[in-house]
C-alpha cells in the first residue's frame, strides 16, 4: 500500500485547510493568525509562513490589512478530515 496524496497540497497544508473551513464554520468568521498558532502549537512565523504559502499557491484569499479575512478557495469536499494536533 502506497501512501499517496492526490490533492494538490501536503498532509500538512491539508490540515491548516481543514482547520480553516471548521474554524470558520464553527465560528462563522475566519480564524486569525494567533487561533491558527494556537491549534497547532507553532510560533508565529511558522503560522504566517504556512498562511502565505497557501495563498501564493491559490488555496485561500486574505485582504492585506484586514483582521480575520482569510477565504477558502478550495471545495470543502475536497479537504482532508482535522486530525487533532498531539
Amino acid at each position: 500500500m502506497t501512501n499517496h496524496n492526490p490533492a494538490p497540497w501536503s498532509d500538512r497544508q491539508g490540515q491548516y485547510l481543514a482547520f480553516i473551513y471548521a474554524y470558520t464554520t464553527i465560528h462563522r468568521q475566519a480564524p486569525a493568525e494567533r487561533d491558527i498558532e494556537r491549534f497547532f502549537r507553532v510560533p508565529a512565523p511558522s503560522a504566517h509562513t504556512m498562511i502565505k504559502a497557501l495563498e501564493q499557491q491559490g488555496f485561500i484569499r486574505r485582504q492585506a490589512g484586514v483582521a480575520r479575512s482569510i477565504q477558502l478557495l478550495v471545495p470543502c469536499e475536497q479537504l482532508p478530515i482535522l486530525r487533532q494536533v498531539e
